[in-house]
């Protein structure tokens, strides 16, 4: 396959939630290869703490999100994520736990992602504890992954920056501003896609981009 598309998210952006069910089905798909970027957009300067401000900003931007992709948000992320103001906005840890998956099970990566996803929207659980994210990694039988999340040591650190740096230079090169950003490189020219419809209409989307694949 001489076909990539990058996929450049935040484990904590809500509307790279909404992306997910055609990030799911382009994966499962034969007609490109995905290969998934973190943008670490909510981690170091990024991150802040989960006031009563911000918490009202993301819980009325998430039922706009619901709205128009259907992807739940539930009343107990509501309730123990943020209303947690232990609980900080900084997906750094995620980022290590997907990092983890990308070195051990790189095919598993879009799982993994939509099921840390799915335990902080929809279960309410903190994914921002290298813990709860390892457990989460562990239902999912990657084992080894888990364990590198829970105990992230240099290299592992090393290789989530150099993802992060990735998915930063192909945003600054083809003027991207913000995430979900997809990326399609084939013969070797990389060209941003314009993704409206991942929202509103996913499986125009994914046709369109196996149409663009073929």
């Amino acid at each position: 396959m001489n076909r990539t598309l990058y996929y450049l998210f935040d484990p904590l952006c809500g509307w790279c939630y909404g992306a997910g069910p055609a990030v799911t089905t382009l994966a499962q798909s034969d007609a490109v290869r995905v290969k998934l970027l973190p943008s670490g957009l909510f981690q170091d300067d990024g991150a802040r703490p989960m006031d009563d401000a911000f918490a009202a900003y993301a819980w009325s931007n998430d039922q706009r999100i619901e709205r128009l992709t259907g992807q739940p948000f539930s009343p107990r992320y509501r309730d123990q994520v943020l209303a947690d103001r232990a609980q900080a906005f900084d997906s750094g840890a995620a980022t290590l736990a997907l990092t983890a998956v990308s070195l051990t099970a790189p095919e598993r990566e879009v799982e993994a992602l939509k099921a840390i996803q799915h335990a902080r929207y929809v279960e309410g659980r903190d994914i921002t504890q290298p813990a709860v994210l390892g457990e989460v990694l562990r239902s999912l039988g990657l084992d080894e992954a888990a364990q590198r999340t829970e105990a992230p040591d240099d290299a592992l650190r090393a290789a989530a920056r150099a993802r992060i740096a990735e998915a930063q230079g192909l945003m600054q090169r083809l003027g991207a501003h913000g995430v979900p950003t997809f990326v399609l490189e084939r013969e070797g020219r990389q060209e941003l896609l314009h993704a409206s419809d991942v929202y509103s209409d996913p499986g125009a989307f994914v046709d369109r981009l196996t149409a663009f694949a073929d």
